[in-house]
């Protein structure tokens, strides 16, 4: 990482080079090393505060609290999975690429978002798509 301290992609260099690729690995792995330390003090957090809590006040607001936290978890848990897709296609060389088009995803996108499959026009192509259905 050290050589890649000061490093961004950019326009001028060929699109998802060794170099392009292999910061866009870090950063995948810092995020997902993120989100598992997170979950790993909610956990014992959770486990912590597991005691009785005699009003019943009490104990409604921490059961709501838990739920928040559990469904929070488990969004986190579908991003590591999607962070671990991204790691993948970075192997395969599929990474970086609109799956819809095969075109190249903007930099400006991967860097905003480094789970991104599909470029701002086929991501917004797919949204509208689903409004569509949505509504009917």
């Amino acid at each position: 990482m050290e050589k890649l301290k000061n490093y961004r992609p950019t326009e001028k260099e060929p699109f998802m080079n060794d170099r392009q690729k292999e910061y866009f690995r870090l950063k995948l792995l810092a995020w997902k090393d993120e989100i598992l330390k997170e979950s790993k003090l909610t956990l014992q957090a959770l486990q912590e505060e597991n005691v009785n809590h005699p009003d019943i006040a009490d104990r409604a607001s921490s059961e709501t609290d838990r739920a928040i936290e559990l469904r929070a978890r488990d969004r986190q848990r579908k991003l590591i999975a999607k962070i671990d897709a991204a790691l993948q296609r970075i192997e395969d060389n599929t990474y970086g690429y609109c799956e819809d088009t095969g075109e190249p995803i903007s930099l400006k996108r991967l860097e905003a978002r480094p789970i991104a499959t599909l470029s701002v026009e086929a991501q917004e192509r797919h949204e509208k798509r689903e409004k569509v259905y949505r509504d009917e």
